[in-house]
């Protein structure tokens, strides 16, 4: 019977100690925000850790791989090829995905790929129209800018 009570008790140590360490624990959600932030401030080494755990969590999560894109390509030290896997892998997970679409097409350019940036404005025409679109403006502008700079 004492071994029976000390296993039952040793057995909610172990569940309440789990759920204390799980609480310590953002959620992807504040990784996400915690992204935001640190992506506003530039701190690209703290939101690729942030966007990291939140892959861990939530690996199938468009948003988390649209901020991985965007933060791998707006770093100094762009890394293009690890920007186009993480977009296309939010894209393969929510196809209509505004930001990620509009972040391709800005990718796209800087990879002097304008004809690809063109195809993505044609896919946010098709996700939102072209007049209230936010998405499909930036790009839009971002097109029109690389092609007034000869490119």
């Amino acid at each position: 019977m004492k071994r029976t009570v000390l296993a039952a008790a040793l057995a909610m140590v172990s569940l309440v100690a789990g759920a204390v360490g799980s609480m310590d624990e953002p959620s992807a959600s504040e990784r996400i925000a915690n992204a935001h932030k640190a992506i506003a401030a530039k701190d690209f080494r703290r939101a690729m850790f942030e966007l990291n755990a939140a892959a861990r969590d939530e690996p199938r999560n468009p948003e988390v791989h649209n901020l991985l894109g965007y933060t791998y390509r707006v770093q100094p030290d762009a890394d293009l090829p690890k920007s186009f896997e993480h977009y296309e892998i939010a894209l393969k997970l929510k196809p209509d995905h505004k930001a990620t679409l509009e972040y391709l097409g800005e990718a796209y350019l800087m990879d002097k790929k304008p004809a690809e940036a063109e195809k993505q404005l044609a896919r946010l025409e098709q996700v939102c129209g072209n007049r209230t679109c936010a998405e499909y403006q930036e790009l839009f502008k971002a097109i029109a800018d690389f092609k007034a700079k000869g490119n």
